[in-house]
């Protein structure tokens, strides 16, 4: 019997269906207490995390059973790879399992971003009717779509976006221009260099790891090549974007809408609404874009079957 340690929150049925013959220590509330997290880590053999929970550092160092590490979603930014590989770690994200979800968040965001009608609800309960104001909205239908990174979930993305009309490109420099991924059964992504693509897009969508490479590659400079009244929607990882220079960018009336789901700090600290305060048709999401009830399941499942099947195929390889 393993000693499995989950830090943060996940689907329970998946746990129990997948892992009940082993020893589960389940307390989302363990991603807010370092001492308990560190100790409770100390003496497991699988640890199951999302996106908070940071396996590096001390906490590595004192999980000296530890073989696996489960990561309920895709992104491994918390998670030191390196040092997990060289202590015999495995490492296991949950590829696939939440592309829907993200993508759909993307194609919803940029509706509501474009349309500019949705914020009205405490002007008409208060007798309001400011009908004129919210009459200049935009479609989608006709718009391009610009995606910073090809992956499977930009792949997700750019589907939606061609069956609503609009045309899709794309910069990714690890997808070769010849890959049959350009093209999908209701129209072709055209791959476009970085510049032409923020210069030429009418939403653009991020969709890229975060790495020395992309840290700030949306700053001020990027911003001001976008198209007037461009929206930018982050749902990939914080840090990527220049947070400060986006609601600079939405007050002096420059973009003309930003989703961001995704901080360079995650919580936000207590001055991070001030950088916000006043910024115009601006959605601010806690790195929920990837989180649904459906999802939630997926990831779950996904998670747990790989940790299962990596501690048996253990238990098999010492008998």
């Amino acid at each position: 019997m393993a000693r499995i340690v989950v830090s943060e929150f996940m689907d329970e049925q998946a746990l129990r269906d997948g892992l009940a013959q082993h020893d589960v220590l389940y307390d989302p509330k363990l991603v807010d207490d370092p001492v308990s997290l560190v100790e409770a880590v100390r003496s497991a053999d699988a640890l199951i995390v999302r996106n908070r929970t940071q396996v590096r550092g001390s906490l590595l160092a004192g999980a000296t059973r530890l073989r696996v590490v489960g990561r309920l979603g895709v992104g491994l930014d918390n998670i030191d790879v390196v040092a997990c590989k060289a202590r015999g770690v495995a490492v296991f994200p949950a590829a696939g399992a939440n592309d829907v979800s993200v993508a759909e968040y993307v194609i919803g965001t940029a509706m509501a971003l474009l349309r500019r009608a949705y914020s009205s609800t405490p002007l008409l309960a208060a007798g309001k009717w400011p009908r004129e104001a919210l009459s200049n909205g935009r479609e989608i239908f006709g718009k391009r779509l610009g995606l910073v990174g090809f992956g499977s979930i930009a792949r997700e993305t750019a589907k939606r976006a061609l069956a609503l009309g609009m045309s899709v490109a794309a910069f990714d420099p690890f997808v070769s221009d010849t890959d049959p991924a350009w093209s999908s059964a209701f129209g072709a992504i055209e791959p476009l260099p970085l510049q032409e693509l923020l210069e030429t897009s009418d939403v653009i969508s991020l969709h890229t790891p975060l790495t020395p490479q992309t840290r700030g590659l949306i700053d001020a400079g990027a911003l001001a090549r976008m198209k007037a009244g461009a929206i930018l929607i982050n749902a990939a990882r914080g840090g990527i974007v220049d947070e400060a220079a986006v609601a600079d960018a939405l007050r002096a009336r420059e973009l003309g809408g930003a989703a961001l789901d995704v901080f360079d700090d995650e919580p936000l600290s207590a001055e991070k609404p001030l950088v916000f305060s006043d910024a115009p048709n601006l959605i601010l999401t806690p790195h929920i874009a990837g989180v649904t009830a459906e999802s939630n399941v997926r990831v779950s499942r996904v998670t747990v079957e790989a940790v299962a099947r990596h501690l048996a195929a253990m238990t098999l390889r010492s008998a």
